[in-house]
């Protein structure tokens, strides 16, 4: 799988890094259900920096971003997964399907924050350039 394609997957939420689980479960090739099953029956590996479910308020400043059910909606909340949540997925889900996604998964994370630390340099040096220029004339 592409890691552009997991990259288009991952929002900001709460000032968290986000997947959502039917992203997840999809990737995973399970249900959704059973992925929420999985993670109910060990949510104690979950705390909310790991693993939060949405608000109504949240789930819809998303919905133009991502697809909802062929029921014409979501029944309940989706869960929030951050990197060491997905990362916790791996100990919970231990298909060689899941473990293989985590894995990619977890690349496009570590992608994500060499570009933005990239951005970020180039923008200060440019900056930096670009003041030197007009202590100059």
């Amino acid at each position: 799988m592409e890691l552009d394609v997991i990259q288009n997957k991952i929002f900001e939420i709460r000032g968290f890094k986000v997947m959502l689980d039917f992203d997840l479960a999809l990737l995973y090739n399970i249900e959704n259900k059973r992925l929420k099953e999985a993670v109910r029956r060990n949510i104690n590996r979950f705390p909310n920096d790991f693993m939060f479910e949405l608000v109504e308020i949240e789930f819809n400043s998303l919905r133009t971003q991502i697809a909802t059910s062929s029921r014409g909606g979501l029944r309940y909340m989706p869960f929030a997964f951050t990197e060491q949540g997905i990362a916790m997925l791996s100990s919970v889900l231990k298909s060689k399907k899941a473990i293989h996604m985590n894995i990619t998964i977890m690349r496009a994370f570590v992608m994500m924050r060499q570009f933005a630390l990239t951005y970020h340099e180039l923008s200060e040096k440019l900056l930096e350039l670009e003041n030197k220029s007009y202590l100059k004339t």
